[in-house]
């Protein structure tokens, strides 16, 4: 149940609140380009909160099933030029209402559950709101993080081997544990992180800038408490379908104030993929049914018209809990057996696993009959070796540097193609993470993919 009040976020985007929904049938593409450096000064020049409530000013698009993929990428150029013509037209702050920011505004302040808040959302199927252009938000964002210091730069590794001049058509996945709001202020006990360094008014900027910086076909979210008020109508305006799967009973709760629970989250480009097929899974150890959820969505490529199948989890945390997470881990493979017909449909999977790689669930993805491979491996020298972190934080009991988070695919049908690298120990600061210039304790991941070459390959 909802215990906290209307999100913060209302007043700061000049009480302008517009849910998107979780389709969209017309939208921008949005093609990686040319954007400013993470931490480079304001723009504009302008109030962020002015032009980022220009952004969300207007009523959503429908909601609903997929749309046609051919289509879609047909009215790409017209789509476009519309796209950023109406970018460029900022709504004054609380000049345009959307038709359910009333009923949301109640409804976050009062207790409803999460699948009334979905209810709400799926009303909106007729609504229409103007799409954003990435490229303007992302430079919202920095006017915003002017004070803050400048962000780590990470650089991308090529791991293809082949010489070839010709460079295959690749899609993008991001997976990140973006740390719940909720518990980071109330729960997680970041003993050398500044509280100021915390806030939502400003560390959803730096969320947002991270993904606008990578700008991922495909974006795997953990513990994400802000999906209505924030991501969800900020990212389907950017043109990406959300779906998103709260925890049973959220740690989040327990904070005074809270925004609601957290959740998975999955957002994809409808100018990339077309939805075919989606399950919402609360993961089981052995009978038991168990607080951590997972999603699989079946994808079809608009260009190839291949299918894929993406999935997104976070397993249960905490030392002792090695067998509850194996049994977690065994049951969410189980699911995806039946979902890719026994691998019959590539798959990726992301997540904050919540076990270094000589845990046993570690190895089960690792021997699984999905073939299955872990693409940060391939940034090690011998291709077999984890990362040495992707976690890093600092709480009363010491240190904790881990690696936790994995994006894993179908090794036989897809290839990594470059994958971002990791921050060094100098780069994340004596304090570790989250910090004021990062906004989470875990790294983001972030790989391109392409298919296989060879399409009759066996996986």
């Amino acid at each position: 149940m909802y215990q906290g009040p209307a999100s913060r976020l209302f007043s700061a985007l000049g009480d302008v609140l517009v849910p998107c929904a979780s389709s969209l049938r017309q939208h921008s593409p949005v093609r990686r380009r040319a954007l400013p450096t993470p931490g480079q000064g304001p723009v504009f020049g302008l109030s962020c909160c002015h032009s980022l409530a220009g952004w969300i000013g207007e009523a959503p698009a429908a909601a609903g099933g997929g749309h046609n993929c051919s289509a879609a990428a047909a009215a790409s150029a017209t789509t476009g030029t519309a796209a950023r013509a109406a970018s460029r037209t900022v709504c004054s702050m609380g000049n345009s209402t959307s038709r359910l920011y009333s009923a949301l505004a109640k409804t976050l302040s009062s207790s409803t559950t999460v699948s009334q808040h979905q209810e709400l959302l799926e009303t909106s199927e007729h609504d229409q709101c103007d799409p954003i252009d990435p490229k303007e938000l992302l430079e919202e964002c920095q006017v915003a993080l002017q004070e803050r210091p400048a962000r780590v730069q990470r650089d991308f590794l090529s791991l293809r081997n082949d010489s070839s001049s010709q460079q295959p058509r690749t899609f993008r996945v991001m997976q990140w544990n973006i740390l719940a709001q909720a518990l980071g202020e109330g729960k997680d006990n970041f003993i050398m992180c500044p509280m100021e360094a915390l806030k939502w008014e400003e560390r959803k900027y730096l969320i947002l800038e991270e993904i606008l910086m990578y700008q991922p076909d495909v974006l795997c979210l953990q513990e994400v408490d802000h999906y209505f008020d924030t991501f969800q109508p900020i990212l389907s305006r950017l043109g990406y379908q959300c779906t998103f799967l709260a925890k049973p009973w959220s740690p989040c709760l327990d904070v005074e104030h809270n925004n609601g629970p957290d959740g998975c989250a999955l957002f994809f480009l409808q100018d990339r993929f077309q939805l075919v097929n989606s399950s919402k899974i609360r993961l089981s150890a052995r009978t038991l049914k168990t607080n951590q959820v997972a999603i699989a969505e079946t994808l079809q490529c608009c260009e190839t018209g291949r299918l894929l199948c993406f999935a997104v989890t976070h397993l249960k945390a905490r030392t002792g809990w090695e067998r509850f997470r194996l049994a977690q881990g065994t049951d969410l493979l189980h699911n995806l057996e039946s979902i890719t017909q026994g691998a019959t449909v590539p798959l990726i999977i992301c997540g904050d696993f919540n076990a270094e790689p000589t845990e046993e669930v570690y190895k089960r993805f690792a021997s699984s009959s999905l073939n299955l491979n872990s693409a940060y491996k391939l940034l090690s020298e011998d291709g077999e070796s984890e990362p040495p972190y992707t976690t890093w934080k600092i709480r009363p009991t010491g240190e904790s540097c881990h690696t936790l988070d994995y994006i894993w695919y179908s090794q036989h049908a897809l290839r990594v193609n470059n994958a971002l690298g990791l921050p060094t120990e100098e780069q994340i600061g004596p304090n570790r993470l989250p910090s004021f210039n990062y906004p989470s304790d875990h790294l983001s991941l972030v790989c391109d993919f392409s298919f296989n070459e060879d399409p009759a390959r066996l996986l």
